[in-house]
């Protein structure tokens, strides 16, 4: 850990500079077009949320049913009821949805996902401090939403992301690493708190044209992981 920071210490004019050139190119996909709220499916009632970064708002793909919700609600349709509600900002960190959730209206919900961690990466937040902040979001999610499962999405590869150059793509990866040992370490502690690792073998040339967000394809594996820990933790009879 030393070396990292003397390391981060003696490259940090260059890995400034570099990572202002990536958040401007990583911030030149639109997020994805359609609804970011609405009902499918029949059966057993499911009030589900998704809570996130750019990720979870579809940056990568056009349309929201290629993207995280739309491919999540076609795979769980077919055995609920859903009341679904995309909650999903460009950019967003832990830090600055807390702030956005301090006046949210309260209402419950059965499940919901979290998928923040890519952008406190970015801003090289120390993992300590960044469990405290999701620890802190977790307290409110609890008490806005109630919800019986929150499923926590891990943090990708980032030391594999095509856009990232080095020492950038060396730092972050770094970095990304430090944040899923940790997140592993203390969403087992937690109650009502799954994680959902990013243990898929992961394919740059899959990636979103601009190298930093998912293409459908991965959106379509990510989905499928989700909705099959949902079928599996989830009574489908009331």
């Amino acid at each position: 850990m030393f070396l990292d920071w003397s390391a981060r210490i003696l490259l940090s004019p260059l890995l400034i500079a570099q990572a202002l050139r990536v958040r401007r190119r990583a911030q030149s996909l639109p997020e994805a077009a359609g609804p970011r709220s609405g009902t499918a499916g029949q059966g057993t009632a499911l009030r589900l949320r998704v809570i996130g970064d750019s990720s979870a708002a579809g940056v990568g793909v056009a349309h929201q049913s290629e993207a995280l919700i739309g491919q999540l609600v076609d795979q769980l349709a077919p055995h609920f009821a859903l009341d679904w509600h995309l909650d999903a900002k460009t950019g967003a960190t832990t830090r600055s949805t807390l702030a956005r959730l301090t006046h949210a209206t309260p209402q419950k919900t059965d499940i919901l996902l979290l998928a923040l961690g890519v952008n406190d990466v970015t801003c090289l937040i120390s993992p300590a401090i960044w469990q405290a902040q999701q620890a802190t979001l977790l307290t409110r999610l609890h008490a806005l939403y109630q919800p019986s499962i929150i499923y926590v999405s891990g943090i990708p590869p980032m030391g594999k992301f095509p856009l990232l150059p080095h020492p950038l793509r060396w730092t972050l990866g770094r970095q990304a690493r430090a944040y899923d040992k940790v997140q592993r370490q203390w969403t087992n502690q937690q109650n009502g708190v799954t994680l959902v690792p990013f243990d898929q073998p992961f394919d740059p040339s899959q990636m979103a044209t601009d190298g930093f967000h998912p293409s459908a394809a991965i959106y379509t594996l990510w989905a499928k992981e989700i909705a099959s820990r949902i079928l599996s933790d989830w009574p489908k009879s009331a």
